[in-house]
This record gives structure tokens, sequence and C-alpha cells, in this order.
């Protein structure tokens, strides 16, 4: 009998783990999915990739999300019905905070709320927030791992070019005045889904946080006028998540 599969992710109850590991490019989940055990491509549909292995004998999942808040919401949405209740995002950012060198990884403890999905769930007077503990083993991991990590607030937009070139657009002065904000008030990155996917966690009553690359730090090639500096090799990030969760695993495994 033909499993009922889900309208966009294409992926049946049954075919997915509790535990789901988030990435925006779907040329980024089988990099992923190789590092679980015994992974298993599950669907292929629109933006949303998905394999199955596990981690130490407990199922895990990798999908991905395509590019900001609406799809990745879709995803986590779609993921829940079948059973997902752990989710950890890896993906990339832009600098904020100039002194974060390029390379390092973000484990964000917080996000500004620029995305438009998220105000379809909840006023933005909610805080989008991660899981504490799974935040709290994404920094255990990153540490046992020795790579270099910040924590702090970042900032999540829906448009890519709205921050690369903030000038060229018409609402270009809001622009320029909110990110010399969020710089002044210590936000550390910028990058697209996080806030969308702490609010829909929240509303699901799922656990949700976040690793990213630090990708370029345009703030530090204005302030020492030097050539373009970027690093796209998502490898740590993704190690950092999957050591997170196998320390999360083995705690609930007691």
């Amino acid at each position: 009998m033909e499993l009922e599969r889900m309208h966009h992710i294409g992926c049946a109850m049954g075919e997915i783990g509790g535990y789901v590991i988030l990435t925006g490019d779907p040329g980024r989940v089988e990099k992923i999915a190789a590092k679980l055990e015994n992974p298993v491509h599950i669907a292929t549909k629109r933006e949303y990739v998905t394999y199955t292995g596990t981690i130490n004998g407990t199922k895990v999942s990798v999908t991905s999300t395509g590019i900001g808040g609406p799809s990745a919401s879709i995803a986590m949405e779609e993921l829940v019905m079948l059973g997902a209740h752990t989710f950890i995002r890896v993906g990339t950012s832009g600098a904020i905070d100039s002194t974060i060198d390029t390379g390092s990884l973000i484990i964000p403890t917080g996000a500004i709320r620029k995305d438009g999905t998220g105000n379809e769930y909840v006023p933005i007077e909610f805080p989008a927030v991660p899981d504490h503990g799974l935040v709290s083993a994404l920094i255990e991991s990153a540490e046992n791992l020795s790579f270099t990590s910040h924590t702090g607030i970042v900032e999540c937009k829906d448009s890519y070019y709205g921050q690369h070139d903030p000038e060229r657009m018409p609402a270009s002065a809001e622009l320029l005045y909110k990110w010399e904000a969020w710089k002044r008030a210590g936000a550390i990155a910028s990058e697209m889904e996080s806030a969308t996917l702490f609010i829909v966690a929240s509303v699901l009553r799922v656990r949700c946080a976040t690793v990213l690359l630090l990708c370029r730090n345009k703030e530090r090639e204005k302030l020492e006028n030097s050539g373009i500096i970027r690093v796209t090799d998502t490898e740590q990030a993704i190690i950092t998540a999957i050591e997170a969760l196998r320390i999360v695993i083995a705690k609930e495994a007691k």
C-alpha cells in the first residue's frame, strides 16, 4: 500500500527520525547524511531533499529547506507532523560584529525578527529564541572539537540583496539605520532562517537551535580596506551539529 506523503517535502510516516538536521542548500544534504550511520535517500521534491540514517542507533534525518523563512517553516511543519521533535539548523552567515574572524562558528542565542513568516505565527513582540539545551550541546560540541565559536544575537532578514546592496533599495534609509542599530546593540551575524525556525518551533512545542559558518566579514573588510575574504566550507558546522546531536541522544537514552 502506497504511503501517504507530505505535500511539500514528499516524506511519509516512519521515514523520518525524531532528530533532524536542517540545512538551506539541497546540495549540502548528502554531505551531512554521509556522516550518519547507514544513510538512505528518502525523497527529493522542490527544494526539499531528505536522507535518514542513525546516530548511535537512533534515527536521524537531514532535510534541506531552501532559502528563507517561508520554505523553512513548511519543512519544519511537515517534519513535525511525521514525528520530528528536535532540530538543528546548519547554515551560513555574514558578520555584523567586525571582530569575529571569517571561518568561525556562530551559535545564536536569539534572533532579530526581520522575517515575515514569523509574523503570521505570533506578533512581533514574541521573541525568537532557540532551545537552551540544544545551544548548550552545540557549545559543548564546538569546544570538544576545538572549533572557534561565538554565541550571540543574529539578524534574520528576508532579502539577501537588501543587506548586501542596501543603498540601491528604495528602503535604503531604514535598512542602513537598522543595520547600524544591530551593530550598536551587539548583534554578531546575519542570516535568513533561524528566526522563523525558532518561532515555529516554539509554536509547535519542539526544540530548535542553529550553528552557522561565518562566511564573510564585510564590516572588517571596510575597516581594514582589505580585499574580500570568503570561507565556504561548512564542514566544521556540520561536524559540530552531528556531535551535538550525539551528546543529546546519549543523554536522552539514559
